[in-house]
């Protein structure tokens, strides 16, 4: 089968995502992809861009590069030229949309010129939470199926809140299937699209793999144990700070160790003065299994909102394929994903109640039992179910 990929994440970044990973997955079965990169915002030309992505793909743009390239077999990335006007300033959604179709076409223009270059006579759009600059590829570029994927609640983001909500469920409306990572996404997307899979999430089950060994790392050794740790942003939007601080005050003889970039509010927040919590900061996600596999505990203290009671959270799968015992607050997903797996808590009382259990009845073959049943959610896995998906359309 021939893929196009359009999303908000891009492919050669240090982060990725379940577009991302599909992509690479399916050209690794042998399937040919092509990701198409976020084109860049015409402010960008004149503003120094944060992201050093983007200013790469800007130096690309005025050095007159390939646009088109060959990153691994069967798998080409796409970086769009034209540069696309923002409109979301617009507070009209009509007026919106007659003003985005011309972003649209002019991305689906360099698209469909790639898609010509490549041989590609017949493909599958799949549409990652671009909402707005790709409202009108199906239109424009006439896939054989067009696939949107939801796996965020993308729409409850500032950004988005304007026309996002109105926008979102149309697109469901048109798609011919709707692909979702979490059941609760799966199940608003069947209010508008009969059509909607869940397919779950993946990671790759190389990197955390339990029977890598590796030292403890340098700025962990002179951390006592027993070490309760967390991988991942460290943001008040998706994280309870409260608590954190409460559990950590509460067992000052347990070592709180939170790795991650974080905002303001944690920056400034109390658990900078509590001896027993130690901040690692940013770690590339190379560098992580070897944090992970000297931690006692992991957590995942999620705090509820629109944001993360649906969502499917990556790290768990992470956590379990090392061997690891879990604590992470209770959801639906959770419940119906890893109940049987993890120990699930809700509010500082019960977390501490699980964390000391987890301490406690953490064997060997409990460690295998987690493993084994990551393992079913390695991207291979995903991909193949994703495929039989698309061949009942």
């Amino acid at each position: 089968m021939n893929f196009v990929f359009v999303s908000l994440q891009r492919i050669n970044t240090d982060r990725e995502s379940t577009s991302t990973n599909l992509a690479r997955e399916l050209a690794r079965q042998n399937h040919n992809v092509l990701y198409v990169n976020s084109p860049v915002n015409r402010k960008d030309y004149f503003f120094t861009p944060e992201s050093p992505f983007v200013a790469a793909h800007l130096h690309a743009i005025k050095s007159k590069a390939t646009p088109l390239q060959e990153l691994a077999p069967h798998l080409w990335v796409l970086y769009p030229t034209q540069p696309l006007d923002s409109f979301n300033w617009v507070p009209f959604t009509k007026l919106f949309l007659w003003l985005i179709k011309f972003n649209n076409q002019r991305f689906g223009h360099e698209i469909q010129k790639a898609t010509q270059d490549l041989g590609f006579d017949e493909f599958i759009l799949v549409n990652d939470k671009d909402i707005f600059r790709s409202f009108y590829l199906k239109e424009i570029l006439r896939p054989r199926h067009y696939v949107y994927m939801d796996r965020d609640y993308t729409v409850g983001a500032p950004y988005w809140l304007r026309h996002g909500p109105s926008l979102e469920p149309a697109l469901m409306r048109k798609a011919d299937a709707v692909v979702c990572n979490s059941l609760d996404f799966t199940k608003r997307a069947q209010v508008y699209n009969p059509h909607s899979f869940y397919i779950g999430n993946g990671f790759d089950v190389a990197q955390f793999n339990i029977s890598h060994s590796a030292p403890v790392p340098e700025d962990l050794k002179s951390i006592p144990e027993p070490r309760i740790g967390y991988v991942g942003a460290l943001i008040t939007l998706r994280l309870d700070l409260n608590l954190l601080i409460e559990i950590a005050r509460a067992r000052p003889t347990w070592s709180f160790v939170l790795i991650g970039a974080e905002d303001d509010a944690f920056a400034q927040s109390t658990l900078h003065h509590l001896p027993n919590v130690f901040f690692l900061g940013y770690k590339h996600t190379r560098e992580v299994p070897a944090y992970l596999l000297h931690f006692d505990v992991c957590i995942n203290p999620q705090v509820l909102n629109d944001f993360t009671r649906s969502n499917f959270p990556l790290k768990i799968l992470e956590y379990l394929a090392l061997g690891k015992p879990v604590v992470a607050t209770e959801t639906n997903t959770m419940n119906e994903v890893f109940a049987d797996h993890t120990y699930l808590a809700t509010g500082a009382t019960e977390y501490l109640v699980q964390i000391e259990k987890a301490l406690a009845e953490n064997t060997s073959a409990l460690a295998q039992e987690r493993v084994a049943y990551a393992e079913k959610f390695s991207w291979e896995h995903i991909a193949k179910l994703f495929i039989t998906h698309l061949q009942t359309l």
